[in-house]
């Protein structure tokens, strides 16, 4: 991994002409050449010359802020959920308020174009491909804003004020004490705000509500140049947006990637919470079955609230697994039932309700008598709301009790449209994957409808469009199929081929390497991207591990 790692390494340090000198550049002992570097550093201003990065320390620890800034024992702002690069920092900031973030940026700002400085925004680690982390840059710990209380709003149209450092699980912990609760999430819930927030936010509720940045009313934003006469922010401060006041910036944000600020508070909305839901399972070994229920319960009106699936591939066991958390409704069918090596479908449902719904049950035959999947495959479970929710943290404690958990992660998402989903899934399910044992393969619809088309996420052209999801786990020290370079080169064959079959797939949480991927990436979008990276981080410091802008160069 690491040879790769610095293979990858070498050529963009060459093309970039070797931009950080190394730290022994720096002789303190030397009055003269201490005072060259400050002319040099003056110079910085008006070249492109970054001599002035060894001084940068110093400057940041003048800066007055509430909170501190950390030099030593830094290594873990250079680590993410994705382990698989790492970028050390100059400093993490631990903002104790939102004008130590402001303070920060605009101190950046005014050192000009010279100064390769970045600034990126780092909420809990889950980042796959280094995209909160900052080469010799300052990282924001996010999560240092989480004591800021929360405040509730419980009317007609609820919801609740938080920060962007907070993680959703907390969130809803608190919305649930008022009886409510966000409308859309993601899987895992140990997530900040604004993180999910600058991508999307995607789980079984989005084909109903859409996904998160769908469902925020409010924003408040630390851009990356002081815009505050602009946009009418108090001098210093963050900026309040919403569709209604400094749209632009708010839809610009929403998805954005953190390329035009950091969301320091967000306005989410919310809708009473049920108490229980009923967790199903079922199986398809038909695919075109499968999607075509899976379609038809998201454009029901009446139909489940969360609506998901996933995909096994060469499985065996997989019943008696899930007789941990989920009861057969037939035993004895469910123990004849033999999955071993077949490409199997999984739709996973759940209906909310509060027990004095005494016609539940009746609701759940009545809405799966209208499906077609296997019938000795139905499995049901009846859990609290909250443990549905924050059921993959469940999993994440076992593994790290196995020490399996902050292992490499090359995670591959993709958003396919509903077109070319069977030819998708013609090619890829057993012919380029031969198995599912590295992780799950999670693949389910989502209406367009609910997404706002003014944000900066990009989506397929269709009106409906399938989330495909590769969770692979790898491990370390292995050469096999079960290894880091195994892994990675069967997700270039999947992507390989939806680029050669030109299928319109679009990655969510996208990564790549040169702009011009991302031109592609974005396609007839990219030029109102660019803009607004000219218009609120004109010299590239916010977000530098998407590598999608250097900074101080021309975007457009």
């Amino acid at each position: 991994m690491l040879r790769g790692f610095f293979l990858w390494l070498l050529p963009s340090l060459l093309k970039k002409k070797m931009r950080f000198p190394p730290i022994g550049f720096l002789r303190p002992s030397s009055i003269p050449f201490i005072a060259s570097l400050v002319v040099l550093f003056l110079g910085c201003l008006t070249s492109n010359i970054s001599l002035c990065l060894p001084i940068v320390p110093s400057s940041l620890e003048t800066l007055p802020v509430n909170g501190h800034f950390s030099f030593q024992g830094i290594e873990h702002a250079a680590r993410d959920f994705g382990n698989q690069y790492q970028f050390l920092p100059h400093a993490v900031l631990h903002p104790k308020s939102v004008s130590d973030i402001a303070t920060t940026i605009k101190h950046v700002w005014q050192m000009g174009p010279g100064s390769e400085l970045t600034v990126a925004a780092r909420g809990h680690g889950h980042s796959l491909q280094g995209q909160a982390q900052a080469h010799q840059g300052v990282v924001i710990n996010m999560e240092s804003l989480r004591g800021t209380e929360m405040q509730f709003y419980t009317g007609n149209f609820p919801y609740v004020d938080v920060s962007g450092g907070e993680l959703w699980i907390n969130v809803l912990h608190e919305s649930l004490k008022y009886g409510l609760a966000p409308k859309s999430w993601t899987d895992y819930l140990h997530l900040t705000v604004g993180g999910t927030l600058s991508n999307a936010g995607i789980s079984g509720q989005a084909f109903r509500h859409g996904p998160q940045i769908s469902n925020v009313h409010r924003l408040e934003v630390v851009t990356g140049i002081d815009l505050w006469k602009e946009l009418g922010a108090g001098k210093g401060e963050a900026i309040n947006c919403s569709k209604k006041k400094n749209g632009d910036l708010f839809h610009s944000v929403l998805g954005g990637l953190g390329q035009f600020g950091i969301i320091t508070r967000a306005r989410i909305s919310l809708e009473p919470a049920p108490k229980m839901v009923k967790w199903i399972r079922v199986l398809y070994s038909d695919f075109s079955t499968f999607t075509r229920d899976q379609e038809y319960l998201i454009s029901a009106e009446n139909t489940f609230d969360y609506i998901e699936g996933f995909a096994i591939i060469n499985r065996t066991g997989l019943l008696n697994n899930w007789r941990s958390s989920f009861n057969p409704q037939d035993p004895v069918q469910a123990s004849q039932f033999k999955s071993d090596g077949k490409i199997l479908f999984c739709l996973e449902l759940t209906k909310n309700f509060n027990p004095e719904n005494t016609h539940i049950n009746q609701e759940v035959e009545s809405l799966l008598s209208q499906l077609s999947y296997i019938p000795s495959t139905l499995f049901l479970s009846e859990v609290p709301y909250i443990d549905f929710l924050d059921r993959v943290h469940v999993s994440e404690v076992k593994l790290r009790s196995k020490g399996l958990w902050e292992v490499p992660h090359p995670w591959l998402n993709l958003l396919v449209p509903k077109s070319k989903i069977h030819q998708f899934a013609g090619e890829v399910f057993g012919k380029i994957l031969k198995d599912s044992s590295n992780g799950p393969i999670l693949i389910y619809p989502v209406n367009k409808s609910k997404w706002d088309n003014r944000t900066s996420a990009v989506i397929p052209e269709e009106d409906i469009f399938y989330l495909v999801a590769f969770l692979s786990s790898a491990v370390p020290s292995s050469k096999g199929t079960d290894g880091l370079e195994y892994i990675l080169s069967q997700n270039k064959k999947i992507l390989d081929f939806c680029k050669t079959a030109r299928l319109g797939v679009k990655q969510y949480l996208p990564h790549y390497t040169t702009q011009e991927e991302w031109r592609a990436h974005f396609g007839p979008h990219w030029e109102v991207f660019a803009q607004r990276k000219s218009a609120y981080d004109p010299l590239a410091i916010l977000a530098p591990g998407h590598r999608i802008f250097q900074k101080a160069t021309p975007f457009l």
